[in-house]
């Protein structure tokens, strides 16, 4: 570890209709963002609990599924839901009402991303996009598969410079990921055992790093997952007040 790097933890909470979720930020003072991220949740939606119809503004949201679906209903018109393995994407811009909640079955579990906005595209019109399992990109190398959720005109599309995979260690395995010099972003281990460059990573922590890091190196054990996301900020200040982004 050094200057350039240091290891959070995700707190659990309780959010929206009774939605469980590891929050790794904005949880405190000294981690309220991360530009240009600016809330990362790692939830389980049981039956009966979820999302009810909202508004946001503002900024750009990912929800990406580890196991079971959600229904994505907005003021739009779109009506759709997205299962294990795929992602959805909508940009508030200035305004939009959505409801997100689990499809029926087994409970949802999966990974909620928002990305700020520039202060020229805060008043953008919203818009959707989803993308299925098998449109997002994914490839198996020495035991390890990669999926592609955000890399430049790979899967989903989004307003700011974002590198978003998902890696699960089929085996035991390391690899190497290169990181844009612009970039800054962090690795979440969602479960397993993991290493990054010289630092041990538990399952609901996340290595944080700058900007100007070439690589990483991530090993891990079979059936670990990680989730690695970087992205050129904006250096522009982040005025969050609940489901806003101004």
């Amino acid at each position: 570890m050094n200057a350039q790097t240091h290891i959070e933890s995700a707190v659990e909470t309780l959010e929206g209709g009774g939605a469980k979720v590891n929050r790794l930020f904005p949880i405190r003072k000294e981690l309220m963002n991360y530009d240009p991220f600016v809330l990362w949740d790692h939830f389980e939606i049981a039956s009966g609990a979820g999302f009810p119809e909202h508004p946001h503004r503002g900024f750009e949201a990912i929800t990406y599924l580890f196991a079971g679906g959600i229904e994505h209903k907005d003021n739009l018109g779109n009506q759709s839901t997205v299962f294990a393995g795929g992602a959805q994407r909508f940009s508030a811009g200035k305004g939009i009402v959505h409801s997100e909640m689990p499809a029926k079955g087994s409970p949802s579990k999966g990974i909620q991303l928002w990305i700020n906005l520039p202060r020229h595209l805060k008043q953008m019109d919203p818009e959707y996009q989803q993308a299925d399992d098998l449109e997002l990109p994914e490839q198996v190398v020495n035991g390890l598969r990669i999926k592609t959720i955000v890399d430049g005109e790979q899967g989903i599309q989004l307003q700011t410079p974002v590198q978003y995979h998902d890696l699960l260690f089929e085996q035991d395995a390391q690899h190497r990921i290169n990181i844009p010099f612009a970039h800054r972003g962090f690795v979440y281990v969602v479960a397993g055992k993991v290493q990054v460059n010289d630092a041990v990573v538990k399952p609901s922590d996340a290595y944080f790093f700058e900007q100007r890091t070439p690589a990483l190196n991530i090993q891990g054990k079979a059936n670990a997952r990680v989730m690695v996301v970087s992205g050129t900020p904006h250096k522009q200040p982040i005025y969050q007040h609940g489901p806003y982004v101004d």
